[in-house]
C-alpha cells in the first residue's frame, strides 16, 4: 500500500478511525531531511502492508492539525493506535529506528 495523503478532512478517517496502527509524517516538500526520510517509510509501507498505514501530512498544507499535535519541527513522526499517539519522534532516523518506534 502506498502512503495515504491525509489533511484536516480526512484526519479523523484514515488516521483516528483505523483499525491498525499507523505511522504519521508529517512533513514539508521543501525540507531536506524529509526527502531523505521518504524513501524509508515508502519501503516500510509496502512491507507492512495490512499490518500499518502509512500517511503523510504536509505541514504547509495542514498547519491546524501540525499544531494540534505539537509539531514544531520536521520531519515529526507520531505513531498512532486506537485513534490514540503512543509514541513519536523528532528528525531524520534510520530504518530500525522507525520500526523501533511501533513496538
Amino acid at each position: 500500500m502506498a502512503e495515504v495523503k491525509v489533511n484536516e478532512k480526512n484526519f479523523e478517517s484514515e488516521v483516528l478511525s483505523c483499525n491498525i496502527p499507523v505511522l504519521v509524517d508529517f512533513y514539508a516538500t521543501w525540507c531536506g531531511p524529509c526527502r531523505m526520510l521518504a524513501p524509508i517509510l515508502a519501503e516500510i509501507a509496502e512491507e507492512k502492508e495490512g499490518e500499518l498505514k502509512v500517511c503523510k501530512i504536509d505541514v504547509d498544507e495542514a498547519p491546524a492539525l501540525a499544531a494540534k499535535y505539537g509539531v514544531e519541527s520536521i520531519p515529526t513522526l507520531a505513531v498512532f493506535k486506537g485513534g490514540v499517539l503512543t509514541n513519536g519522534a523528532l528528525g531524520y532516523m534510520p530504518k530500525d529506528a522507525v520500526l523501533a518506534l511501533l513496538d
